[in-house]
């Protein structure tokens, strides 16, 4: 008799065709969650943290807190039942793990601020992926007009540059690269049988199948092991990134995937480049520019008719 879990074996939940109200506040909370993350990528950095190796241990320490919340909750079985979707899990881990290595990478050539922005053009990737690969969400006019607004929303944050430079075109691309990648797996995830897998086992796939590979990666390059020297501050970047971001925000956001159509949520993820700049400019001192209130109004005008039902 095989073991498989009833959650995996439920039918997917038509997805709604608006984003309601307690899915809208918690999707800003996890923007700027998110926005902060590439600031603290950069501090781990500086402290003395190298990106590849940080990213290696995010992943296993958030994937060892959400072991321990699964035991917790009587339900860590569902993180291990054979329920045929480990070869989808595979392929997810890889590009959670392509994601990651080129956007940590990224953030050691280029601003967090500028960083943030390119990340966050992600959610033209998917709604045009979505569009083609996912039944149910074709897109019209409104999300059309609304997702050509926030991407120049997006545009015109890209025209700020940090004062002093470190902005180069191989850490932007490396960081456009990693964007791709994050949308690559989004939608794998939507278009298929993952779609019926728990939040929590899809979130433990890309955890643990990303340690061995961001692990080997890092021993690939080079990177130094000898974190011992590593600041507080480096530590505390890398605390953020693994139980805030990589742990509670990924459940939230694969819970919220689920049950909203990619499009639209991932519409709201170009706030994320807004509070990232933000972040960048309280804690690193990278200069705020006068643009960015236009992109703030781009953004908002477009995630409005993102949100808009198609006629």
């Amino acid at each position: 008799m095989s073991a498989v879990s009833p959650a995996a074996t439920r039918p997917v939940l038509a997805p709604r065709q608006r984003v309601d109200l307690p899915a809208a506040l918690l999707l800003v909370l996890l923007c700027a969650c998110w926005g902060l993350q590439q600031v603290t990528v950069k501090l781990a950095a500086d402290g003395g943290l190298p990106p590849v190796l940080q990213a290696g241990l995010r992943s296993l320490i958030a994937v060892l807190c959400l072991g321990a919340w699964q035991a917790a909750r009587g339900r860590l079985r569902t993180l291990t039942v054979r329920d045929g979707t480990y070869r989808l899990g595979a392929l997810i881990a890889a590009c959670f793990a392509l994601e990651f290595v080129l956007m940590f990478v990224g953030l050691t050539h280029t601003s967090a601020s500028r960083g943030v922005v390119i990340l966050y053009t992600t959610p033209f990737f998917v709604a045009l992926g979505g569009h083609f690969c996912v039944p149910g969400e074709r897109i019209g006019r409104w999300q059309v007009a609304g997702l050509v607004l926030a991407f120049g929303g997006v545009a015109v944050a890209m025209l700020h540059r940090p004062a002093g430079g470190g902005a180069t075109l191989l850490g932007d691309g490396l960081v456009l690269a990693s964007a791709v990648a994050w949308a690559a797996t989004t939608l794998i995830i939507k278009a298929t049988r993952l779609a019926r897998v728990p939040a929590a086992k899809v979130l433990f796939y890309q955890l643990a199948g990303s340690v061995p590979l961001l692990f080997a990666i890092s021993a690939a390059i080079g990177e130094s092991w000898a974190i011992g020297p590593a600041t507080p501050l480096a530590w505390l970047a890398l605390a953020y990134q693994s139980l805030v971001v990589a742990f509670a925000t990924y459940l939230a956001w694969f819970w919220l995937i689920t049950r909203y159509p990619a499009g639209l949520i991932s519409a709201f993820t170009f706030l994320t480049p807004l509070f990232g700049i933000l972040a960048g400019a309280a804690l690193l001192g990278e200069t705020l520019s006068a643009s960015l209130l236009l992109a703030f109004a781009c953004v908002a005008i477009g995630l409005r008719l993102v949100n808009r039902r198609s006629r």
